[in-house]
């Protein structure tokens, strides 16, 4: 079919959709885009508002400012120079510049004024703040002309270092050798008694009657009572642990202590214990000089004693230049008193079993439950003191020598004297004395160790220990704080260290645990101002 030619064509219609539509259809997509955005930006804005707000809050809490924190703050700057002045001054000091250390001083409380009107009444000007810088700088410099610069404060700052480190080791020094000294001092009142109860001794026999009761001979050497001994030259902590014993005590007309003391304290001890009774507790009395076998030829100690070296180390104190602690040549170490509690089958020949007792503890409970502890054959009843690595044999003695480090772990628990339980039954059988001697004899040189009767006792009883409860030996109340805890359920409470509770030093909060047990109404106590 053909097609018409053009001017024959019929005309075209008009358009449906007029270009105004388009216009507007267009606009609706625009705001709805424009709609969409405002949307995303407040959801975006509402972690941005919680960023500013937390990142406000820290900035009040540290008190800084914006302004503190551009890198052209003035405060900032000036506070910078104030920590820098502040170490100069130091240095100034120390250098005893102290004009030049008041300089510092004048100007930093300038600054300081400065910086605290700004935060309170009015923002710095830019006149102030340059006055401030530029004062401040001119000294800073001055003071870097001086070499108070960072490497001179550091060279000096170790060099105080130093010099305060050798203060304080000659201060602890000091420290250690002044308590020491303290820790041996005997009380004039001590001394006033022991010179009272001799002349009460030897003024009335009827006193040394008593001891000679023949009930009391029979009681010393009756296996079926409960022994108990202690070597002092102390009367009243002697006291103090047989009174505390026989009140603490559920059957006291049971119990026996053997009391070993020395020559010179023999007589008051014994005219003590005659004229004061204690529930009916037997008591018995002997000095060590008494006793025959107690010669050089048997006792290490005893030959030590007459080596000229020994007796430079201990009493001349001049022997290595100083080098030893002080509380490692106290003469008491080689006091037999000390000692005696390694020959208690010889002291007691007639006795079984026995608690030994230092002279610086205190009985709060009754103590006839020890007699009955089976030891499993062992010959030391002790409580263990190895909770921490402080305790342990390696804390005692030398393992840098060959026979301690062959025959003894490092490891094994260390335990207390001062309340112990002994079979003197295994302890005779095994010849636990003969041990005794053996590494008393190798450790004349002082190589094996340097301190005390614990590690001869670590070494001696080395295998033959039986643990006890801990409640039945409390420690510390010489030298620590202790749980209250434990005090009050502890049977024997120990005042072990330097702070003993008849002393000046004593640990004033542990005192009255032992001065319950004292009477000070006594007449020869209020003579000799006991209070």
């Amino acid at each position: 079919m053909r097609r018409r030619a053009a001017d024959f064509r019929r005309p075209l219609r008009a358009r449906r959709f007029p270009n105004a539509f388009w216009w507007v259809l267009c606009g609706v997509a625009v705001l709805l885009f424009i709609y969409t955005l405002s949307r995303g930006s407040q959801i975006e804005s509402r972690p941005v508002l919680t960023t500013r707000y937390r990142h406000d809050r820290v900035m009040e809490g540290l008190n800084i400012t914006e302004e503190m924190l551009s890198p052209n703050s003035v405060a900032r700057q000036i506070s910078d120079q104030i920590a820098l002045a502040k170490a100069f001054v130091v240095i100034a000091k120390e250098s005893n510049n102290l004009q030049f250390a008041w300089e510092l001083s004048a100007q930093i409380r300038n600054s300081q004024i400065l910086l605290s009107n700004a935060a309170t009444r009015r923002p710095l000007t830019a006149r102030e703040s340059e006055t401030a810088i530029r004062d401040m700088a001119l000294v800073l410099y001055q003071a870097q002309q001086l070499h108070y610069d960072s490497a001179t404060m550091i060279m000096r700052l170790k060099a105080k270092i130093q010099s305060l480190e050798e203060q304080m080791s000659s201060v602890s020094e000091k420290s250690s050798k002044y308590g020491q000294i303290a820790a041996e001092e005997v009380p004039k009142s001590l001394y006033c008694l022991g010179i009272q109860l001799t002349s009460e001794w030897f003024r009335h026999p009827n006193l040394q009657r008593k001891l000679k009761d023949r009930k009391i001979e029979m009681k010393v050497k009756d296996n079926n009572l409960y022994h108990f001994c202690v070597f002092s030259d102390n009367i009243l902590a002697t006291s103090v642990v047989v009174n505390s014993t026989a009140l603490s005590s559920n059957d006291p007309e049971k119990v026996v202590f053997h009391l070993v003391t020395d020559e010179i304290n023999h007589a008051a001890m014994k005219a003590w214990f005659s004229m004061n009774s204690f529930r009916g507790v037997t008591v018995e009395v002997q000095k060590f000089e008494d006793f025959k076998w107690l010669n050089a030829s048997y006792v290490p100690v005893l030959k030590q004693l007459q080596d000229s070296e020994t007796q430079s180390y201990y009493f001349s104190g001049n022997s290595d230049d100083g080098r030893t602690p002080i509380k490692f040549r106290n003469p008491k170490y080689l006091s037999m008193l000390n000692h005696l509690r390694f020959y208690i089958p010889e002291v007691f020949p007639s006795l079984k079993k026995v608690v030994f007792l230092d002279d610086d503890v205190v009985v709060q409970k009754d103590l006839s439950g020890l007699f009955s502890i089976d030891l499993n054959g062992n010959v030391n009843g002790a409580v263990e003191t190895c909770m921490e690595t402080f305790h342990r044999y390696h804390k005692y003695l030398n393992y840098s020598h060959p026979l301690i480090r062959s025959h003894f772990d490092p490891d094994a628990c260390g335990w207390a004297f001062g309340m112990n339980v002994f079979d003197l039954v295994q302890w005779r059988k095994r010849n636990v004395t003969g041990i005794y001697h053996y590494w008393q004899e190798r450790n004349v040189d002082r190589t094996l160790w340097k301190l005390g009767t614990l590690p001869p006792g670590l070494l001696t009883f080395y295998g033959l220990t039986e643990p006890l409860e801990p409640s039945w030996h409390v420690l510390g109340l010489g030298y620590t704080n202790v749980d209250p805890h434990l005090i009050e359920k502890g049977a024997v409470l120990h005042y072990n260290g330097n702070s003993k509770p008849w002393l000046k030093i004593g640990m004033e909060k542990y005192k009255p645990l032992w001065e319950k047990f004292i009477d000070y109404t006594h007449p020869l106590l209020q003579r000799c101002n006991f209070h």
